[in-house]
């Protein structure tokens, strides 16, 4: 579905599709040699400013000094457009993997540019071996240092309210022994609203929250998490959009 409506969109403007051929293909080379996916993100973080850039999104970050680049998080987000990937890929300075759903990874090409990158299947179908996946998603950004992108209300939003969150991000959070990164996008449904292939330019606000801090905490704690999570990702948005 996702590829489906993201190539109706391209259709509608030319420089999206010159923009996403170009770097998908430097892309695929890189894949070739880029062991840990750090050149893959790179380059995916060019196209997606290129794209935000083609589209006339005006993009202000704050909070960005609550980001220790040597820390690992669960990067949270609200989820209200496909807009919203670019902008954390262009503007978020964490070095981030997405877990992804594994029928992804199943599709021609696509699947296997995200095991190259290094990104996480997750099975939804299945929860007792998505548990399992996100378990061993934590370890593995112990091991590695990586910070993995989990957007906790698990689809966009139709009004752009806030939905119930899920507790993957806090779980995750919890077994990784590493703190949640909370973000609020704002203005971003305007760029690109749910079930539209227009895009408009606009302004956007990424607010970036103090970390919530996991180091000791029971997996029985996620409930109680997540709607700190919560709270705090909906106070940033409330802030409305910067100066």
């Amino acid at each position: 579905m996702v590829f489906s409506y993201l190539i109706a969109l391209f259709i509608r403007d030319p420089l999206i599709i010159v923009a996403t051929a170009l770097m998908g293909t430097i892309n695929l080379l890189a894949s070739h040699w880029d062991k840990d996916g750090s050149l893959q993100l790179r380059i995916a973080r060019k196209w997606a400013r290129m794209l935000l850039g083609i589209a006339g999104a005006r993009v202000t970050v704050t909070g960005l000094e609550h980001i220790d680049p040597a820390r690992s998080y669960v990067v949270s987000p609200n989820h209200v457009s496909y807009m919203d990937t670019p902008v954390l890929l262009g503007h978020l300075p964490v070095n981030f993997r997405f877990l992804a759903k594994k029928g992804l990874f199943d599709i021609p090409f696509i699947g296997g540019h995200l095991t190259k990158a290094g990104h996480i299947a997750v099975p939804l179908d299945d929860p007792r071996a998505a548990l399992k996946v996100l378990s061993s998603a934590g370890h593995a950004m112990k091991e590695r240092g990586l910070s993995v992108l989990v957007f906790p209300e698990g689809g966009r939003s139709e009004d752009g309210n806030l939905q119930p969150f899920k507790d993957g991000a806090a779980y995750l959070a919890i077994k990784g022994a590493v703190p949640i990164l909370p973000i609020a996008l704002i203005g971003l449904r305007e760029i690109l609203p749910m079930h539209s292939h227009h895009m408009r330019p606009g302004k956007v606000t990424m607010r970036i929250g103090p970390p919530l801090e996991t180091e000791g905490l029971p997996i029985s704690a996620r409930v109680e998490l997540t709607e700190r999570l919560a709270a705090q990702i909906r106070a940033l948005h409330d802030q409305g959009h910067a100066d």
